[in-house]
């Protein structure tokens, strides 16, 4: 008894699994199941619905029956026909006893009929939840595993490498861009340099042809009394 019991609910626990892997298989099987009863109910309804149909043709036919033999009744009494009379009170006895049984079954059925036709809307509009049930689960379904899948690629995803990767490669462009403005800032003072040397240089000149044009008037002014001796 234990190891069917074990059996029986490792199985058990087996179909929940599959269920839950496969909802849609268990919808499809619950609204199969419920077409099926829905079919069996239908043609129990249309076997009620006959024999209420052929019940009322029976009962039209015995209580017309029934009025046929009282009005016999009623002549056979006006002409003292006492064995006629009899033999009528019988019959309209009989038929006056199967026309209550047959209204009493009639009234039966129809109220079968009644109940298999509620039962019939009532399956049939839990079908349709079930159709709509089905579609409206399967989607949040659906979502749901798209969310989980998203949730999952973003918790793989480790951003600290990427991180390190841009802070790697910001680091090494403002290398670049300091090492640009310390270029750019030995270029210039090379440069000032270079243009410094050439001023000077030409002040040099400059001040050297001053001191020439100088020596030159100096010169002009001392040759100057050794032309009037001379004369």
């Amino acid at each position: 008894a234990r190891l069917s019991s074990l059996f029986r609910g490792a199985f058990a626990h087996w179909v929940r699994q599959r269920e839950h892997r496969h909802p849609d298989a268990v919808y499809e099987a619950a609204i199969g199941e419920r077409v099926a009863q829905y079919e069996k109910l239908r043609h129990a309804a249309a076997g009620i619905l006959y024999m209420r149909s052929k019940l009322g043709k029976q009962l039209a036919s015995e209580s017309a029956e029934l009025a046929r033999v009282g009005r016999q009744l009623d002549v056979a009494v006006e002409h003292d026909d006492d064995v006629a009379a009899v033999a009528l009170i019988g019959r309209r006895d009989a038929l006056a006893a199967e026309v209550d049984r047959l209204t009493a079954d009639l009234t039966e059925l129809t109220r079968e009929a009644e109940g298999a036709k509620d039962n019939l809307v009532s399956f049939h509009t839990e079908i349709l939840r079930l159709r709509e049930e089905r579609v409206r689960m399967l989607a949040r379904l659906a979502n749901a595993k798209a969310r989980l899948r998203f949730q999952a690629t973003l918790n793989g995803l480790s951003t600290d490498a990427d991180i390190r990767a841009l802070d790697e490669v910001r680091d090494h462009i403002n290398r670049l861009v300091a090492e640009t403005q310390v270029s750019r800032e030995l270029g210039d003072s090379e440069l000032e340099r270079r243009l410094g040397r050439i001023r000077e240089v030409e002040a040099e000149h400059a001040a050297r042809a001053q001191l020439e044009e100088l020596k030159r008037v100096r010169d002009q002014r001392l040759a100057l009394p050794d032309q009037h001796v001379a004369s």
